[in-house]
């Protein structure tokens, strides 16, 4: 019940009428290479361990925004799960990242629509179908989404680019227990149901990056979670990232422009730090605060967003 009562909090301290609550964004340049789960908390494994095969790797081999990214191998074992900040139960709720999928090679998603408890496996809550891309590895450029287990018959089917970075953005409608699918912009299939056997809907928990066959290759960079629509424009105008995260002492934020000012909320809505630092990626020191999840608000120009920091 947390979860959703610090939803409610964040709808209610930030608001965002036509303009989307960017909760999460993950562009892996903070990280080191090497397995992503023990470095931060909205990315885990199946199994809730962390390292080995299972664990998805930060690689400089490929990114779509320099110099990192995250890649899922064809080793058939790899599967990690993107949590979402506020696991929401209701709205409007955006997912998008950008793929890069080398010419002959697969990739693969789906979305999880209950939460597991830290420390323990994941248990199995596939809502809205798997989604494939080249399933058979013969079919280069050309997905498909399905209500089965496996890739035998699709209920709809998309193009993408192959051997080129490409945006995936997915919008759940959560009332009405639809998505549609967009690639670069151009919408792909909408109306698709999240009923998948006998899984009922509790929460858009995450999405479950799976190596799916030993033909999976597929690049994973600039993730963004957010609450509501996210415009095309909006999300750019703002772009920056925080890390370390969890932080310890020192918040760095990396931006492109100027940052006028940041707020830092708890979990009840109070303003426990804020600083106008004037400048291009700054430092906010957080050494004062309790240890904990907080909202942190960053405005440039005439644009907010607000990522979630553990400390």
């Amino acid at each position: 019940m947390k979860k959703h009562y610090f939803l409610a909090l964040a709808i209610g301290i930030f608001g965002f009428s036509s303009y989307a609550q960017v909760e999460l964004d993950d562009n892996f340049d903070s990280y080191n290479l090497g397995d992503i789960s023990s470095q931060a908390a909205h990315w885990r494994t199946w199994s809730g361990a962390q390292g080995g095969d299972e664990d998805a790797d930060v690689t400089d081999d490929e990114a779509n925004s320099q110099p990192q990214s995250m890649v899922i191998t064809g080793n058939g074992i790899t599967d990690m799960i993107l949590l979402t900040p506020s696991a929401p139960m209701s709205g409007i709720y955006t997912v998008k990242w950008n793929a890069l999928i080398p010419s002959g090679n697969s990739g693969y998603f789906n979305m999880q629509a209950a939460l597991t408890p830290d420390g323990t496996p994941w248990n199995q809550a596939l809502m809205g179908g798997n989604v494939y891309f080249n399933c058979d590895g013969a079919n280069g450029g050309v997905g498909g989404v399905t209500g089965v287990t496996d890739c035998s018959t699709f209920d709809a089917t998309f193009v993408y680019p192959e051997d080129q970075w490409f945006e995936v953005q997915c919008i759940y409608d959560i009332d009405n227990q639809t998505w549609s699918m967009k690639i670069d912009g151009a919408e792909q299939f909408s109306n698709y149901p999240f009923e998948f056997g006998t899984q009922g809907f509790v929460e858009l928990a995450g999405i479950d990056f799976y190596s799916a066959s030993a033909n999976d290759l597929m690049y994973i960079d600039d993730v963004v979670c957010a609450v509501g629509l996210l415009g095309v424009d909006e999300f750019a105008a703002s772009k920056f990232s925080v890390y370390p995260n969890p932080v310890t002492d020192i918040l760095n934020i990396k931006s492109a422009s100027s940052v006028d000012n940041v707020k830092v909320f708890d979990l009840l809505g109070k303003v426990v730090l804020q600083a106008n630092p004037g400048k291009i990626s700054p430092s906010i020191d957080m050494s004062g605060l309790s240890s904990g999840a907080y909202l942190v608000q960053v405005t440039i120009g005439k644009s907010t967003k607000t990522v979630k920091v553990l400390k």
